[in-house]
């Protein structure tokens, strides 16, 4: 399907999954990076999480998920998401789901904000399981995407 792509729809697709990776990448660690920040509470070593992480915002995740939100969009326009085309049910589901990570992103840069401050208080235990929703979310968005349930 090229829509109003045209023959770019193939290379802004490649290029969505590659910057889908450079986000996931860093949801991926950085919630490893807040365990290791919050245990380093009170010690020299926590200045040092505090640059690690904001270089993984600034280099990494900041621009992966506006990029991925921009051509991820162009692609849902482009097959249709705002004309009413029948059988995006998937789609929406799929958007429903990377609003939820975006949203975990957004809490993963505020406790990570938080902890610079010494204000961490979630149990260690309970920020590692945490650590673990991107993977999940992962999950449901590649079968929503590839397998187009509905």
């Amino acid at each position: 399907m090229t829509g109003w792509l045209g023959s770019a729809y193939l290379w802004v697709k490649a290029f969505h999954i590659v910057f889908v990776i450079f986000w996931m990448a860093g949801l991926f660690l950085l919630p490893r990076y807040l365990v290791h920040h919050q245990e380093a509470l009170g010690t020299p070593e926590a200045a040092a999480w505090e640059k690690r992480e904001t270089l993984l915002r600034r280099m990494i995740l900041e621009p992966s998920i506006g990029i991925v939100w921009l051509l991820g969009l162009a692609l849902a326009l482009n097959i249709g998401l705002l004309d009413g085309q029948p059988g995006l049910g998937w789609l929406h589901a799929k958007l429903l789901f990377v609003l939820a990570l975006s949203g975990y992103h957004g809490w993963a840069i505020g406790y990570s904000k938080k902890l610079v401050t010494g204000e961490g208080a979630i149990p260690s235990r309970r920020l590692r399981l945490l650590g673990e929703v991107p993977a999940l979310a992962v999950v449901f968005i590649v079968v929503l995407a590839v397998v187009k349930p509905f």
